[in-house]
């Protein structure tokens, strides 16, 4: 690879517009992994789905991310990150396609898999190829618009599926996507760095390695998707959580010991990375929580209806956007060991602040909240990224990126998981179904929207007030366990990030980002 640092004017112009093919391909995956949630109410009348299989369109796709990212990072580093990459972009458009034309439940599930085995493909390789555009100064604003786009599209996704819906039929959630990934294919061809500079990786693939982090991973995620309606302690979680635990564990000692691993846990022997991923790991279980049960409280509480709701979670966006934009500048400044710390007690404050609503209080609250908690994300998260990126080796990046990216993914599932099921616990414990039929007060407590069926059913508002009510209470005791971790993470990122010097992160970074190829193509 050329090592040269200095760039022409219009290679200089090339890698953002590398940088925009990159965020749109993670945009999309962002985008599709909650548009199907405002969706299943229309799949479920237009194909006559089964409450079963409307929760397997979803855990279909999560199961499939899960599975896949961490092999598909070897594969990245052993046959080039561009190629990997644009086969993942491909078969996204091609799963959409399918999914746009499924006429049963199980063709949909199945196109939902697919595209999850796409959406693995594209997260770790579109970041493990960010090193190789940029230079070491620049790597730190590309790893925040990268970020800001894979945020973007959780709050978006139900404001886009909303449009759709009111517009054109369910299938048009999955056909939005196809000419997104033909554009960011195109733009991918011609933007992205070649393969020919990469030092592949040759050695076997460790199929032992895949076989146990993939079964290990779909029992935890499998155990962890049926928490919010078997419990903690029903014997099918409890088996599925120890299978996870005993797979994993076999993985750990497999990787430790083979001589060519799947992923190089070494890496965790840095205190950049496993500090760094730690983070990540917390900030992504503290903002998977908010953005389960915001949306949920803005809807079903405030009276927003889809799009008006993707429009309301916006504020957290900005902050986050805002926050990518000061980051650069502060970290260089004050160090990534003063930066990311009061980014985790933003997020924090964000989220006890949150945890003191009402059910009187309005959206002007709630948009305050959540601004603030996008800004203590993007705080966070964007240095700490820049971090874990610092560390990896240049012919071991797609590996790294896929480790990062798996143990994120899987706090996020555990994360939606346990706050799931202190929502629910919140909810019942104040819900008043006194004098209810008790069909009706099953299917009150099911849910704060069955509640108001039941309310609207019977004509009964002071059910209603009692659902919501209850509802804010278990949001807020969501919003405080949040909270509270992200302000643990706060202390303990003071205390066990590396003494840098004062431009921090920028100079761990500058140690182990090679320069990018004077030409991108």
């Amino acid at each position: 690879m050329n090592s040269t640092a200095s760039t022409t004017p219009a290679s200089g112009a090339r890698k953002w517009l590398a940088l925009a093919a990159l965020t749109l391909s993670v945009l999309i995956v962002g985008l599709d992994g909650t548009v199907i949630n405002v969706a299943l109410p229309t799949i479920a009348s237009g194909l006559h789905a089964t409450s079963a299989q409307l929760q397997w369109i979803g855990g279909g796709y999560l199961l499939a991310l899960s599975v896949a990212m961490l092999p598909v990072g070897r594969l990245g580093d052993r046959f080039g990150h561009k190629k990997v990459l644009l086969g993942g972009i491909t078969l996204f458009g091609l799963a959409s396609l399918a999914g746009a034309a499924a006429g049963s439940p199980a063709g949909v599930i199945t196109a939902r898999a697919v595209l999850g085995l796409g959406a693995a493909v594209i997260m770790p390789l579109s970041m493990a190829i960010l090193p190789r555009v940029f230079s070491k100064d620049e790597l730190p604003r590309a790893v925040a618009v990268w970020t800001a786009a894979t945020a973007l599209g959780m709050p978006v996704g139900p404001l886009v599926g909303g449009w759709l819906l009111d517009h054109f039929w369910w299938g048009s959630v999955f056909l939005f996507n196809v000419p997104v990934a033909a554009v960011a294919l195109v733009a991918g061809l011609w933007l992205l760095p070649s393969d020919d500079g990469l030092t592949a990786v040759k050695a076997p693939f460790d199929a032992l390695g895949a076989a146990l982090g993939a079964g290990g991973t779909i029992a935890l995620v499998h155990g962890t998707i049926r928490i919010p309606t078997d419990g903690w302690t029903s014997p099918g979680v409890i088996a599925s959580l120890a299978a996870a635990a005993v797979l994993l564990t076999g993985f750990v000692r497999h990787e430790r010991r083979t001589a060519h691993p799947l992923v190089d846990l070494n890496l965790f022997a840095d205190r950049r990375f496993r500090v760094g991923t730690l983070i990540a790991v917390f900030v992504n279980f503290a903002v998977m929580g908010i953005l389960f049960v915001a949306p949920q409280y803005l809807e079903a509480v405030l009276g927003n209806d889809s799009f008006g709701t993707g429009l309301r979670v916006l504020p957290l966006i900005g902050g986050l956007m805002a926050a990518a934009t000061v980051s650069e500048s502060l970290v260089p400044r004050l160090g990534a060991r003063t930066v990311i710390p009061a980014g985790l007690a933003l997020l924090a404050a964000g989220a006890l602040l949150g945890a003191t609503t009402a059910p009187g209080d309005g959206y002007g609250f709630t948009a305050l909240w959540l601004g603030l908690t996008g800004l203590g994300f993007g705080l966070a998260v964007v240095p700490a990224t820049s971090l874990v990126m610092g560390v990896l080796p240049e012919t071991g990046t797609g590996s790294g990126t896929s480790l990062l990216e798996t143990v994120q993914q899987l706090g996020g599932t555990l994360g939606v998981a346990g706050l799931g099921s202190l929502l629910g616990y919140g909810y019942l414990q104040r819900l008043d179904t006194d004098g209810l039929p008790a069909p009706a007060a099953t299917a009150a407590g099911d849910s704060v929207t069955g509640a108001d069926a039941v309310a609207d059913g019977l004509h009964l508002p002071g059910l209603a007030d009692s659902a919501h009510a209850a509802f804010v209470h278990g949001m807020d005791l969501v919003l405080a366990g949040c909270g509270i971790l992200a302000l643990l993470a706060s202390v303990a990122a003071a205390l066990l990030l590396p003494r840098g010097s004062a431009d921090g992160a920028a100079t761990e970074v500058a140690r182990s980002v090679p320069e990018p190829a004077e030409s991108l193509i």
